[in-house]
């Protein structure tokens, strides 16, 4: 395999393959999610559905064809999307009299639902989630991170007015980086995005940024604030406690299968994956060894389930053709964050050999009688290293920088926090001169005044704004 070093998006490729995550489709730019990248997958929609639904919204599913004039009621949605659209024009043998549009995202159709289900306050908020495969046309696909068709939460919500519905932005993306810290170990920084990165169609955009072990930045999730765009849109009306006719605020927000790349590239080494436990389809992996390792497979099996008993994924690795070395670097390079080696000898002193997939661990052997009982602390531990890890990867290559070319060496190879006027032309000048965008305004970043890094204009933020260069 590609070493990190040496060709990163090479790395990538391979490894994500070779892994098992993922095969390409016979259309370019799609993606077959095999069973091991999508047991990763179910995990992570099962924590973030649970959470949604904590929060009072409820799942719905909505048609993936749109007709294309819902897109161009909202003029912004449809020149940001136009690029990236699959149009169908013919079905069932015959030209349509109305071309089709497979979604790009859900908006417009929801939009028009909205405004038949709303019409008194007593209807708001209506809160909606839906779980659904998106089309968007991508010219340079990556697999994971930009592809043709991927998998997402769509959560869409109405509000009879703004404080209301900037409550409930800030609520999702706050979903959004517990389940990003929590459960992929990704440090990420919540911020909002300048008015050039927004949202085709809203009026404020928030999101979240993860540092990739290459040091580019990724967008892990957004959360918009549409104002009453789409509802003048979709007259999305309601008719007040007063007797008035308002428009709702409505908002979006999504977290896609690009965080199983997130994982992968804020983790994984040149040995492979490096799975977060709480993510990971096997969380211990049980490797019989031994010249006859058909001896200690029933002893095995006994472990695997009372480390079931105790909430453990675990998988007993009973391939007879395979020797124990083949299966201790398959299981490494697959990313299972505790490998148990068991043979006969083990067997007889009643423990097992615990290998850990990072850490200054050696291998050391633990009374089997112990491991149900410890094991769940272990793999607490190995999520926190993980996050630790990736945070303090993150800080050290990220630069504070006053003056251009320090700026210019900062994103080269990391992030760059700096002062900036919020002028477009000059974001589009940095862009053409380093490949670097703004990434976010922090939302927890201190106050600070100055002139922008690059034309010297007054900063517009009140705050240093991060540039990197981004997937």
């Amino acid at each position: 395999m590609t070493p990190q070093s040496e060709d990163f998006s090479a790395w990538y490729n391979e490894l994500v393959a070779k892994a098992g995550l993922v095969d390409r489709g016979p259309v370019k730019g799609t993606m077959v999610i095999r069973p091991y990248g999508y047991r990763m997958w179910e995990l992570l929609q099962a924590e973030l559905d649970g959470r949604i639904k904590e929060t009072g919204h409820e799942n719905a599913y909505f048609p993936m064809l749109i007709p294309e004039s819902y897109l161009k009621r909202e003029a912004e949605h449809v020149e940001g999307f136009a690029p990236e659209l699959a149009v169908v024009t013919h079905a069932g043998g015959k030209e349509l009299d109305e071309p089709l549009v497979v979604r790009p995202t859900s908006e417009t159709v929801i939009g028009e639902m909205m405004s038949k289900w709303i019409s008194s306050h007593r209807d708001l908020p209506l809160l909606l989630n839906q779980w659904a495969n998106v089309v968007r046309w991508e010219l340079r696909p990556r697999t994971f991170l930009r592809t043709t068709e991927f998998l997402w939460q769509e959560g869409h919500t109405a509000h009879a007015g703004e404080d209301d519905a900037m409550r409930e932005t800030m609520l999702a993306l706050d979903l959004y980086d517990d389940v990003a810290t929590n459960l992929a170990a990704l440090p990420v920084v919540p911020g909002e995005k300048t008015p050039g990165e927004r949202f085709a169609g809203a009026a404020r955009t928030f999101t979240i940024e993860g540092m990739m072990r290459d040091g580019r930045a990724l967008q892990a999730g957004t959360s918009h604030y549409m104002g009453t765009n789409f509802a003048r849109a979709f007259d999305i009306q309601y008719t007040g406690e007063e007797g008035r006719l308002e428009y709702c605020h409505t908002t979006s927000w999504g977290m896609t299968t690009r965080m199983i790349g997130a994982v992968v590239m804020t983790h994984g080494d040149d040995k492979g994956l490096v799975l977060p436990p709480r993510l990971a389809p096997h969380q211990v992996v049980i490797v019989p060894v031994g010249r006859d390792a058909a001896e200690v497979m029933p002893a095995a099996v006994e472990l695997a389930a009372s480390l079931r008993t105790a909430g453990v994924r675990v998988h007993v690795d009973d391939r007879t053709h395979l020797s124990p070395g083949f299966k201790f670097n398959d299981w490494e390079m697959r990313g299972v964050p505790v490998r148990l080696e068991l043979g006969p000898r083990d067997l007889a002193a009643g423990t097992a050999v615990m290998a850990r997939r990072l850490g200054d661990h050696p291998k050391e052997p633990v009374p089997l009688d112990r491991l149900p009982g410890m094991i769940t602390g272990v793999l607490d531990d190995f999520q926190a290293y993980l996050l630790r890890r990736a945070t303090e990867f993150r800080d050290a290559n990220t630069a504070t920088v006053d003056d251009w070319d320090s700026f210019a060496s900062a994103v080269s190879t990391g992030w760059a926090r700096a002062l900036h006027c919020g002028v477009p032309a000059c974001e589009d000048e940095i862009k053409a001169e380093t490949k670097a965008t703004p990434r976010c305004v922090p939302l927890n970043a201190p106050e600070e005044t100055g002139e922008c890094v690059r034309c010297h204009r007054p900063s517009a933020y009140g705050k240093r704004v991060i540039f990197a260069r981004a997937y």
